[in-house]
């Protein structure tokens, strides 16, 4: 795919695009909370804050996956890796993504409902969820990009595929882990893996598997990310309770955030992935009550708004970031 059509799309869709591969995009509970109509889930179930977060990703268009549940536009993916050639520096990708976060969020300063403390202090972002668009362990300097974060006194939650478990190991060996690593899961068995996540990735399910085998040792707060969806590709039948719990004990994880599918951005365009594949908050919750049973995790919150159940290993004390 034509990385013009990909730069056009995200433009339309108020993307801040950076450098050679990197981006940003205005979160809606970021803009909820500048005029104070509510904060993300994250900032109730672990205290960062909503206002203060830039969403971002250093790996624009380039995934290893073409996940049917995605909102992303995985139809306009440029390749399943980065060439080493015009990769953009750490220091100059923060620079420029805080840059656009104030460019982009500078009309709110208009809103008659702007909270005007919140504001200014949204002008210097403090914590960095990257992820967005793309596979950030992708980005070959993401150990010098977390580094040089918390060497600004950021935190920084990494979302990834779990397909590159050689690059988790390297930041767990450089001690550039990130404040908090979320795999994502969305099937509980190689055969429904396939037909899910439609990876160019060879031994995906093996790499994936390994990712979570590496989580258990890794020195920082680690989430598993669950995305149920009903439908044709229902991954959240009874039958597959056992298959996710072997997995989720082989992590080791200190929290899940099982999440329900949501028919938004271009997932909804997708064949038997509309409205009627979107579980009710009510059935997300009765899922993580099955997963609750033989795993040692607890329901420790939820939010209605987003569709999403938090579980915390029992013997996990800390759940709020200071």
């Amino acid at each position: 795919m034509s990385k013009e059509k990909l730069t056009e799309t995200l433009k339309k869709q108020h993307y801040g695009l950076v450098g050679n591969h990197s981006g940003v995009q205005i979160c809606r509970w970021t803009k909820k909370s500048l005029v104070d109509e509510g904060v993300c889930y994250k900032e109730q179930f672990y205290g960062i804050k909503s206002h203060l977060c830039c969403q971002m990703s250093p790996a624009v268009g380039y995934c290893q996956n073409r996940c049917l549940h995605c909102w992303r536009a995985i139809e306009l993916t440029l390749d399943n890796k980065m060439k080493k050639e015009n990769i953009d520096s750490p220091k100059q990708i923060i620079k420029d993504c805080i840059e656009q976060q104030r460019i982009l969020i500078n009309g709110f300063k208009g809103n008659s409902k702007i909270n005007l403390e919140k504001f200014k202090q949204a002008q210097e972002p403090m914590q960095f969820a990257i992820s967005l668009v793309g596979e950030p362990t992708l980005y070959p300097k993401l150990g010098g990009l977390i580094f040089e974060l918390k060497k600004q006194g950021k935190t920084c939650f990494l979302v990834t595929n779990g397909l590159c478990p050689e690059v988790l190991k390297k930041l767990a060996d450089e001690r550039n882990l990130p404040t908090q690593l979320y795999v994502s899961m969305n099937s509980p068995n190689e055969k429904l893996y396939n037909k899910w996540h439609k990876s160019s990735e060879k031994n995906a399910w093996k790499k994936f598997n390994q990712s979570l085998e590496i989580m258990k040792d890794l020195k920082t707060r680690t989430v598993i990310r669950m995305t149920l969806v009903k439908g044709p590709y229902n991954n959240m039948k009874n039958e597959y309770i056992e298959d996710y719990i072997r997995l989720i004990k082989k992590s080791e994880c200190d929290f899940i955030e099982i999440k329900g599918y949501k028919a938004v951005g271009f997932a909804r365009n997708r064949k038997d992935m509309g409205y009627n594949s979107m579980p009710t908050h009510d059935e997300v919750k009765e899922f993580a009550k099955k997963i609750v049973k033989t795993t040692g995790y607890q329901i420790e919150d939820d939010f209605e708004p987003s569709c999403v159940v938090l579980l915390k290993r029992d013997d996990f004390v800390k759940r709020f970031i200071s």
